[in-house]
């Protein structure tokens, strides 16, 4: 196991907890809550070592995108990038229902 976190600057704030996916094999959950501040912060537990740069191309590439001040913690149980994508992506879509 193995956990990574990373900070991001943030321009809106986030006004809802959000949760989507599941801890499984070859999937991960993410859950997503205001920040208590301007930033977004995201903690990834991972059960598969050493891919802490894959991580970081991955969230970079999101939060190119994505300016919310959120907490996000990510469960990760051997997701590949498209997947942890898709569902940071859907979390993202679940905040503007």
């Amino acid at each position: 196991m193995e956990v990574l976190n990373f900070t991001y600057p943030a321009r809106q704030p986030v006004a809802q907890r959000v949760h989507v996916g599941v801890v499984g094999s070859g999937d991960l959950e993410v859950l997503l809550e205001p920040s208590p501040d301007q930033h977004a912060h995201v903690a990834v537990t991972t059960s598969v070592d050493g891919f802490g740069a894959v991580w970081k191309i991955v969230l970079d590439r999101f939060f190119s995108r994505f300016a919310g001040a959120a907490a996000i913690e990510i469960n990760d149980f051997g997701a590949t990038p498209g997947v942890v994508m898709l569902r940071l992506e859907q979390a993202v879509e679940t905040l503007h229902r």
